[in-house]
């Protein structure tokens, strides 16, 4: 087993700059590190992070979110397994999915991405990223749960505070202060909503919350705040960056935006493509219950994990010429890539696959659409180059571009 000295550190500066050469030398020569600093194993190959999700022997258990999520959530269903895991996630999956889907939210996301562009769509240039990108997911959140928009500052607020708690691999005293006060500010925004929407049920997402029932079970006000924090700290920062990063790769291949803007239904290829190229959510970590033999060597019982989305996406023993940007590849399979079927590990797999992966499609779908049809022939701005930043999460920070205005 290699150690950390071997490879760019996943906390330096060059690894912050460009991850995936330092991806690659893991998954050449150091497929399973021990890393000082955060106290884990590295795992960068395609077959071992596709087994830890999978995980079909109970090994890769998510104990891990005990001290990684609890503190800025509460208990979510991501640290759940067996019957209480299958329940809570038949309590809340309907919502993102089937009817409710199509016939409650679509509407939603279509009016939220329609009034941040009219927003813009006369201006002839607009960021991306802080304009739409950025707002756009939690709105639409928010909007689902029946929650009110005016409050985007802070909700805004409250995801960056979560989503840097996690990815705050070198444990910055200051980050882990400000992550674990959203708890506390989160519930005591939340819980007196809930009790009301209790005894007011409307046809929002926090009434369906409030009133699902399961074999009996239903969910406790904590249970539905944590589910609250998580959906709106993964949907927006996931679906943000990947926005963003559809459109800087797009705008990148200027082909393969001509051909996407010639046949609107290659946008669900472009998405899944960016979610194996350039994902937004680089790592997440898995606990192993015993130990467990993967490539390069032994993991103990009772070690913590980092699977490396971002190593695993580009291996080249699954992924023909993995580093090209290719919305036509034949090895990523459109249909599935939205499922626990998936080719790419974006979203995870098996029983802990993303809940919310297909409000995400919906909302890559409805969003891009419309930013096409209002801005046809959009392009950089003027001498701009995107750039990613981010190591738990990575994705542009801002997009500038420029268009001709066209009538609504």
């Amino acid at each position: 087993m290699a150690t950390a000295q071997q490879v760019p550190d996943i906390l330096s500066p060059e690894f912050a700059e460009n991850p995936y050469p330092a991806y690659q030398v893991m998954r050449d020569s150091a497929p399973l590190i021990w890393h000082e600093a955060t106290q884990s194993y590295l795992i960068s190959r395609y077959e071992d992070v596709e087994r830890a999700f999978k995980d079909k022997e109970s090994v890769f258990t998510t104990d891990n979110y005990d001290w990684q999520i609890e503190p800025v959530h509460g208990k979510t269903i991501l640290q759940l397994s067996g019957r209480e895991h299958s329940v809570r996630r038949a309590l809340v999956a309907p919502a993102f999915r089937g009817s409710d889907l199509q016939q409650k939210f679509l509407p939603v996301i279509e009016r939220n991405s329609r009034e941040l562009i009219n927003g813009f769509r006369r201006a002839g240039s607009v960021d991306l990223v802080k304009s739409y990108a950025t707002r756009f997911p939690v709105n639409v959140i928010a909007d689902m749960l029946g929650l009110d928009k005016a409050d985007h500052a802070r909700f805004h607020g409250w995801y960056t505070a979560v989503i840097a708690f996690l990815g705050n691999l070198s444990g910055d005293a200051q980050v882990t202060a400000a992550g674990e006060r959203t708890r506390v500010e989160f519930a005591e925004y939340m819980f007196p909503i809930i009790r009301h929407r209790r005894e007011n049920l409307g046809d929002d997402l926090l009434s369906t919350l409030c009133a699902a029932e399961v074999d009996g079970v239903r969910m406790s006000d904590e249970d539905i705040k944590a589910f609250c924090s998580l959906l709106l700290a993964a949907g927006g920062e996931t679906t943000d960056k990947a926005i963003a990063g559809i459109f800087a790769n797009l705008l990148l291949h200027p082909e393969q935006l001509a051909a996407v803007q010639e046949d609107r239904t290659l946008i669900d290829r472009a998405f899944a493509e960016t979610l194996r190229y350039t994902p937004p959510v680089q790592m997440i970590m898995r606990q192993t219950a015993r130990d467990v033999e993967l490539s390069g060597g032994t993991v103990p019982a009772g070690a913590t994990v980092t699977c490396l989305i971002g190593a695993a996406n580009r291996d080249g023993s699954r992924f023909q010429d993995p580093d090209s940007f290719n919305i036509f590849r034949e090895d990523l399979t459109t249909a599935t890539a939205f499922s626990a079927a998936a080719d790419h590990l974006a979203f995870a797999l098996g029983r802990h696959f993303c809940v919310g992966a297909l409000l995400a499609k919906a909302e890559v779908e409805i969003g891009v659409n419309q930013l096409l049809d209002a801005m046809p022939d959009v392009r950089f701005a003027d001498g701009f180059d995107p750039v990613e930043r981010g190591v738990f999460t990575r994705g542009p920070q801002t997009l500038p571009v420029e268009f001709t205005p066209v009538a609504s």
